[in-house]
């Protein structure tokens, strides 16, 4: 049994078709169609929308309908927009995949598990969009995995207000470490937040290189309240 999020080969495949529909079109900002900036795109958008997880197994009836009208139009919205980041970020090699850097790292690290959470209205229990979430550390901005990745991460209406994180790993010179996050979260018109957030990580002895919807971490609810 294994637990997977179906909005994956959704966004996949969707991305796929829209790519493909903009270079027949002829898209003047469309620099470049590799399956490196599609697959770029497509990550850039799970980062941002709350996912769907369904356990899966032998024998189990996969016909599940994963999103409706609005939601896929919001998700084609989120498509263009990271289609549009991903074509304008000039980095030498970008057919190369995002995590080749580490590839050849060999010894001991600490992972970390993608952070998800939600900002909402403290008065009227809304998704708060334009939040601006900042994972910090040591009051330094913490590195992530990769440029689809923001930090700070910028909430969305689409996205019903969602913020994720996946950190960059670590060489890790003890068997385990506590790691002591901050996020600091602020809106215009509103008081800005700070939340704490001790985490003990296990060495591991390899690099995890790709998203595993069963390593993560779900944030405690964050609410911000007008300034007085």
């Amino acid at each position: 049994m294994t637990v997977h999020n179906i909005l994956e080969e959704e966004v996949i495949e969707r991305v796929s078709n829209i790519y493909n529909q903009a270079k027949e079109q002829g898209v003047a900002w469309l620099t470049c169609d590799c399956e490196q900036c599609k697959l770029d795109t497509a990550t850039y958008v799970l980062n941002r929308i709350p996912p769907k997880y369904i356990v899966s197994g032998r024998g189990m009836n996969h016909n599940v309908s994963s999103t409706d009208a609005q939601q896929k139009a919001d998700m084609d919205s989120l498509i263009f927009e990271a289609m549009r980041i991903v074509s304008s970020v000039q980095r030498p090699f970008h057919a190369q995949n995002n995590a080749d850097e580490l590839q050849n790292e060999i010894g001991d690290f600490y992972n970390f598990p993608t952070f998800i959470g939600f900002v909402y209205d403290g008065d009227t229990f809304e998704p708060l969009a334009n939040a601006s979430v900042s994972l910090k550390m040591n009051n330094e901005l913490v590195p992530m995995i990769d440029h689809t990745w923001s930090n700070p991460c910028v909430t969305t209406k689409a996205t019903k207000a969602t913020y994720s994180f996946w950190i960059k790993s670590q060489p890790a010179d003890d068997q385990s470490k506590i790691f002591n996050f901050t996020f600091e979260i602020s809106a215009e018109g509103y008081e800005t937040i700070n939340y704490a957030l001790n985490l003990p990580i296990m060495k591991e002895n390899r690099i995890r290189k790709s998203l595993n919807s069963t390593y993560s971490l779900k944030i405690q609810d964050l609410f911000l309240f007008k300034k007085q």
